[in-house]
């Protein structure tokens, strides 16, 4: 998987790198075409934030991408899942922490589960609500959002991601039609 995005941390003062974390994430895609998303609202060292994040989190030791991607899923969704692509990496920081991410995005389909959330971290208790919705309309929330804050560090994280995610999909529905014709 390739590196399509390289962002600083430009919220907080570089204070060095003490340790690198692996995440996974999931563009997570329902049968009729809508995308999983999470609302989160937290107050803690970082601020506050009200912001929006796609389901995912960090590889533990011993643990695949596509395994820690299939659990974090299942603990924030209650959903199985089953991987279609990849869609890219995104290398980013979060100085405040001292952390460099590398965040691995796939685009993913759910395969099975009762949609109950088994929520297991600490970052968990940030969701507050799931939602399915479009693309046009989750990239209209990713724009509203804040520029500030962990708000503003995941929007620029994942707003262009999604905005790939649309390009593909209507590239792949393009060369479906082209093929039917």
């Amino acid at each position: 998987m390739e590196i399509v995005l390289k962002l600083f941390d430009e919220e907080y003062p570089v204070k060095g790198t003490k340790h690198n974390r692996k995440i996974t994430r999931a563009f997570l895609m329902n049968e009729e075409g809508l995308f999983c998303l999470h609302h989160l609202i937290r107050d803690d060292m970082f601020g506050y934030g009200d912001y929006y994040e796609t389901p995912g989190g960090g590889v533990e030791d011993g643990e695949s991408l596509e395994g820690a991607l299939a659990r974090e899923c299942f603990e924030e969704t209650g959903y199985e899942i089953r991987i279609l692509d990849e869609i890219g990496i995104v290398d980013d920081y979060y100085n405040l922490i001292n952390r460099h991410n590398l965040n691995h995005y796939y685009l993913c389909k759910i395969s099975g589960g009762n949609g109950e959330p088994h929520f297991a971290s600490y970052g968990d208790s940030f969701i507050k609500s799931t939602s399915f919705l479009s693309l046009d309309e989750i990239i209209e929330l990713y724009e509203k959002t804040s520029d500030n804050g962990v708000p503003g560090l995941v929007k620029r994280r994942e707003l262009p991601l999604w905005k790939l995610l649309k390009k593909k999909l209507t590239q792949i529905t393009l060369a479906k039609r082209s093929e039917s014709d």
